[in-house]
C-alpha cells in the first residue's frame, strides 16, 4: 500500500549519499528535496537527486518483462519471459556448449540493492567464464594497484580533505562528479574551507575545469603524462633526501627498487613529455616536502589513460613517500559499518591476479575480468569459444564501452541475450528478453559502495517508498537467471539463497545454523544485516554488547554516524610480504613502455572526456529537467587550435580517430590546453529502436565510437578514453544527415 506523506531516503546515485525527503501525494512522488536533518549530508544535494521521483514515474521505464520476436517487442508475464529465456539458453548450450556465454555488468548494478548483493551468486551459478564490466572502462587500474600494493582491490586510500593542509587532484572534477571513489558530503565546500584555513588546492588536468577554477593552482598537464609527472616528483623527493615514511617505517617493502626506478625520471627529462616546465614539477615536490599534511587524489583522468595503472600507483606512492598514507590529514582507509564489498567482492582464495587469455586478441583477464574492449571481437569472430549468449545487468555498453560502433554491429549476431535493465536502450534493444528491476524508490537502500570510500563510519537505511507489486522478489529473478544460464532451470532458488547466506556466514566466523535461525527471511536484507553484525561495530549475533544490527538503523530516518576513520596499517596487509608493496613487479614491468613514451613526444591532437553535474554516464538523459537548456554534447577546443584548423565556434565539425568518425558542434573554450579537445561521455541516443523519448530528442554524439578497442592500459586492460589521437575538420554533411550521427 502506498503511504502518502514524507519519506526519508539516502540518494543512491553517487558517492555523495545525499539525504533526501520524498513527499508522496495521491500515490505519486510530488517532490524530492534535500534533508537538512540528515546526519551525513546535512542538506547537501545535487540536481540528479531531485529527479528520483521523475525516474520512478518515467513512462519509458519498463514495468513488465519484454520479449522480442524479430524486431517487435511485446510485454510478457514473468513466467513467459523465463520460459523464453530457458528455450534460448538451452539452444545455445546444446549447439555451442556451456561456455559460449558472457556477462557484462554496469555501474548501475551497484545502485540496485539486489544486484549489488546477488550478482556474484548469479555469475557463479551461471558458470560464465567470460566476464566484462564497466570497471575496465573507468577504474580497473585503481583496483589493480590497490590489490598489488595492499592485497585488496578495494583497499583504496581516501583523501582526508577535512583535515589536510594541501589537496592535490589529478584527473578529477568533483564539481561535476562530487567525488568518484571518494565519498564526501560536499567536496567543493570542503575545498573552500581548506583554503579559508590557509591550505592550498592544486588541480592537475589538461582542462581548467570548474574544480580547477576553484583551486589555488592549475597545472595543465598533457593527457597521459600523469605517471611521468609524479615519477618526476618522486625523483626530487629521493634526490633531496626528503623521503619520510614516518609511522610507516618498517611497513614498506621495495623502497630501494623504487629509488632505482625514479632515478631515470628527473623533472628535466619528463618535462617535455608532460608539456610543462621542469620547475613546476620541482615546485610541487618542494611544496610536498614543506607541507605537514597533504592529501593526493586521482580519479577517472588517471585511470582512463594509456598509463592508467602507473598513474594510479603513483598517487599512493607519493602519499607513502611523504608519510601521508594512513594518517589524519593525508589518505586513509575506511571502516564501513557494513563491509559488503569485502564480503561479496573479493577474488576467490588462490585466484591469480592475472589469468587466462582472451580468445581473439590474447589479452589476459585481470582481477577476474577481461577488458570491455574485447567483447565485440569475441562475439563477431567465428570459431570455438565464440560468444553466442550474453547477460547484461545495469549496463549500456553500446554507448559506454570503447569501440562501441563495432559492438553495436556485433550484438545482433548473438543467439541469446538477456538484460536486467529498466529501459529499452541502445544495448537492451538487441536483447531477446529484458527483465526489469524495481525502481530506486521501490527498493530498500543501504549504500554498499559509497561507505567503503568514506572516512566516516555510519549508515542510512531507507525502506521502499512504493511497493514493488505485480512482480517476483528481485533476488528471486536474479538468482533464477543465473540458474537458467547454468543449465539448472528448475533449481530451488530458496535453497540456493540459503546456501549462499550460509557460506557468507561461515566465511565470517558465524555459525551458519545460528545465523539462519536469527535471520530467516530470505533476500538482500538479511545479507545486509549479516554484514552489519559481523562488521567492525557489529554485535556478532549477540556476543558483543552494544554492537550494531540492522535494527539499529531502522528507527534512524536521518541516518546514524558511528566514528571517524582511524589509522589501519598496523592491521597488516594481505600481500606476499605482509607489508605495503611499494614496487610491485607487475607495475614495474610497464616502466619501459613509459620510458619510450617520454622519449617520443607525439604532437597529435588528442581527445579527452568530460563530465557534467546533470549527467550520469549514459544514464538519466531521459529526464527533461536534466537535459534541457544549453547543448552540452559539444566538442570543446582552444581558440588557437580552432583558428589553426580554420574552424569557427558553433559550426558542425567532423571528429575522427582510427576507430570512427562523428559529427558534433564546436565550442571554443580557452580553459582547455592547446592540442587537446574534449567531449562528454555517454551520449549518442539517436537509435530509433530504443524507447527513450526525451533522450532521443537530445541525442548528442557517442564519443566511444572514437575509442579504439585495442587502445588500453597494458597492465590492467582498462580502456583509454583520455589521450586518443584525433582529427577535426569542418563537417561535410550529406543531405538528411542528422545531428550526432556517426558518418
Amino acid at each position: 500500500m502506498i503511504q502518502n506523506g514524507l519519506h526519508h531516503r539516502s540518494c543512491p546515485l553517487c558517492e555523495g549519499m545525499c539525504g533526501i525527503t520524498v513527499t508522496v501525494e495521491g500515490g505519486r512522488a510530488a517532490s524530492v528535496r534535500a534533508n537538512r536533518q540528515d546526519v551525513w549530508s546535512q542538506g547537501h544535494i545535487c540536481p540528479k537527486g531531485t529527479t528520483l521521483g521523475t525516474l520512478h514515474h518515467d513512462p519509458d521505464r519498463l514495468r513488465t518483462p519484454m520479449v522480442r520476436d524479430g524486431n517487435a517487442w511485446k510485454s510478457a508475464s514473468w513466467e513467459a519471459a523465463f520460459e523464453r529465456l530457458e528455450m534460448l539458453v538451452g539452444g545455445v548450450r546444446n549447439r555451442h556448449g556451456p561456455h559460449a556465454f558472457a556477462a557484462y555488468g554496469g555501474n548501475m548494478a551497484g545502485k540496485d540493492t539486489t544486484l549489488s548483493r546477488y550478482s556474484g551468486l548469479m555469475l557463479a551459478t551461471s558458470g560464465i567464464q567470460q566476464i566484462y564490466s564497466s570497471g575496465t572502462v573507468d577504474q580497473h587500474p585503481k583496483n589493480l594497484s590497490a590489490m598489488l600494493m595492499f592485497g585488496n582491490e578495494w583497499k583504496i586510500p581516501i583523501p582526508d580533505l577535512d583535515n589536510t593542509d594541501l589537496f592535490i587532484i589529478f584527473g578529477g572534477n568533483p564539481a561535476a562528479s562530487k567525488g568518484s571513489i571518494f565519498s564526501h558530503r560536499d567536496v567543493m565546500g570542503a575545498m573552500r574551507d581548506l583554503r579559508a584555513r590557509g591550505g592550498r588546492v592544486i588541480v592537475v588536468d589538461p582542462v581548467r575545469t570548474q574544480t580547477a577554477r576553484s583551486a589555488d593552482q592549475w597545472i595543465g598537464l598533457r593527457p597521459g603524462s600523469d605517471a611521468a609527472f609524479m615519477l618526476g616528483v618522486a625523483h626530487v623527493l629521493f634526490a633531496r633526501d626528503a623521503v619520510r615514511l614516518r609511522h610507516l617505517e618498517g611497513l614498506v617493502e621495495g623502497l630501494e627498487s623504487l629509488r632505482d626506478i625514479v632515478g631515470g625520471f628527473s623533472p628535466q627529462s619528463v618535462a617535455a613529455h608532460c608539456g610543462i616546465e621542469a620547475m613546476i614539477i620541482e615546485d610541487l615536490a618542494e611544496e610536498l616536502i614543506c607541507t605537514e599534511r597533504s592529501a593526493i587524489y586521482g580519479r577517472i583522468g588517471t585511470c582512463t589513460q594509456s598509463f592508467g595503472t602507473l598513474a594510479s600507483w603513483m598517487i599512493d606512492v607519493l602519499a607513502i613517500l611523504t608519510g601521508n598514507l594512513d594518517r589524519r590529514g593525508g589518505s586513509m582507509w575506511s571502516r564501513p559499518v557494513a563491509p559488503l564489498v569485502d564480503m561479496l567482492s573479493m577474488l576467490p582464495a588462490g585466484m591469480p591476479i592475472v589469468m587466462g587469455k582472451s580468445r581473439v586478441r590474447g589479452v589476459p583477464a585481470v582481477l577476474g575480468q577481461f577488458p570491455a574492449s574485447c567483447m565485440a571481437e569475441e562475439i563477431a569472430t567465428p570459431g570455438p569459444g565464440q560468444i553466442k549468449g550474453l547477460l547484461t545487468f545495469g549496463a549500456n555498453p553500446a554507448l559506454s564501452a570503447p569501440d562501441s560502433g563495432r559492438l553495436v554491429q556485433a550484438l545482433p549476431l548473438l543467439e541469446c541475450m538477456v538484460s536486467l535493465d529498466n529501459y529499452l536502450n541502445e544495448t537492451t534493444r538487441h536483447a531477446h528478453v529484458i527483465l526489469p528491476s524495481p525502481s530506486l524508490l521501490e527498493s530498500e537502500h543501504f549504500d554498499m559502495w559509497s561507505w567503503v570510500f568514506c572516512l566516516t563510519s555510519g549508515g542510512h537505511y531507507s525502506p521502499p517508498v512504493f511497493p514493488a507489486t505485480g512482480r517476483p522478489e528481485h533476488w528471486r529473478v536474479v538468482t533464477r537467471v543465473g540458474a537458467i544460464i547454468g543449465g539448472q532451470p528448475n533449481a530451488d532458488v530458496e535453497a540456493m539463497d540459503d546456501g549462499y547466506f550460509r557460506g557468507l556466514a561461515t566465511a565470517h566466523g558465524i555459525d551458519e545454523d545460528m545465523a539462519i535461525e536469527a535471520l530467516p527471511e530470505r533476500g538482500p536484507t538479511r545479507i545486509l544485516d549479516l554484514a552489519i553484525r559481523t562488521g567492525p561495530f557489529g554485535d556478532r549475533f549477540g556476543t558483543l554488547s552494544n554492537g550494531l544490527t540492522l535494527e539499529s538503523f531502522r528507527d534512524k530516518p536521518d541516518g546514524l554516524i558511528i566514528a571517524p576513520a582511524i589509522p589501519r596499517a598496523i592491521e597488516g596487509f594481505k600481500t606476499p610480504s605482509g607489508k605495503i608493496e611499494i614496487a610491485p613487479a607487475l607495475i614495474l614491468s610497464d616502466i619501459h613502455r613509459l620510458e619510450q613514451a617520454v622519449r617520443t613526444n607525439d604532437s597529435s591532437l588528442v581527445l579527452v572526456s568530460r563530465r557534467h553535474l546533470r549527467s550520469l554516464n549514459s544514464w538519466m538523459h531521459n529526464i527533461d529537467t536534466l537535459v534541457k537548456g544549453k547543448e552540452r554534447c559539444t566538442l570543446q577546443m582552444h581558440s588557437t587550435d580552432a583558428a589553426t584548423h580554420g574552424l569557427v565556434n558553433g559550426e558542425m565539425v567532423a571528429l575522427s580517430s582510427v576507430a570512427g568518425e562523428i559529427v558534433v558542434p564546436l565550442e571554443t573554450n580557452d580553459d582547455i590546453r592547446p592540442g587537446v579537445v574534449s567531449m562528454p561521455h555517454g551520449w549518442g541516443h539517436g537509435d530509433p529502436q530504443t524507447r527513450l523519448g526525451v533522450a532521443q530528442a537530445h541525442a548528442g554524439s557517442n564519443t566511444n565510437i572514437l575509442s579504439p578497442g585495442t587502445m588500453v592500459d597494458v597492465i590492467s586492460g582498462n580502456a583509454v578514453l583520455n589521450g586518443i589521437p584525433v582529427r577535426v575538420t569542418k563537417a561535410d554533411l550529406p543531405s538528411g544527415n542528422e545531428f550526432g550521427a556517426a558518418i
